[in-house]
């Protein structure tokens, strides 16, 4: 869609992903991510944090379930995607809102820690299933390997 805001944002999982089921059967994984700027302060030669961003974050189907396999809390990850305002009232009438990120993508953040990336292939079912292939390796058929 044109005109939404897109962001990228990097940081730590405050509590491991949380996967659940819609009643038609969709998945769907919602986390926060905590993302604290550093600044480097030459005056007195430390490093100060300044205040912390907690996003709000969901994301669907099958990277709904690869998200709550592969990540937990503590993780640090860069996530990217649409951002969202959602409305509601209280019980009591009280209008409320938040931000939201609709995840399009999202993976470890590998500044600080090191991965195994498992490539997913269909089965029959159209359930993805782990491959032990080094998605890496040379392609013999000259089609890419993603």
């Amino acid at each position: 869609m044109a005109n939404e805001t897109t962001l990228t944002l990097v940081g730590n999982l405050t509590a491991d992903p949380e996967l659940r089921f819609t009643p038609a059967g969709a998945a769907l994984c919602k986390f926060t991510v905590a993302s604290t700027p550093r600044n480097y302060d030459k005056g007195t030669g430390e490093w100060k944090d300044g205040e912390a961003l907690f996003m709000n974050c969901s994301a669907w189907r099958e990277m709904a379930e690869n998200i709550a396999e592969s990540l937990h809390k503590g993780s640090r990850v860069v996530v990217t995607g649409r951002l969202k305002l959602n409305r509601w009232k209280t019980p009591e009438g009280e209008n409320r809102q938040a931000m939201q990120l609709d995840v399009e993508e999202v993976g470890p953040s590998l500044r600080y820690a090191t991965a195994q990336v498992k490539k997913l292939t269909r089965t029959g079912g159209g359930a993805p299933a782990a491959t032990e292939a080094n998605p890496w390796e040379s392609n013999t058929n000259d089609e890419p390997p993603f």
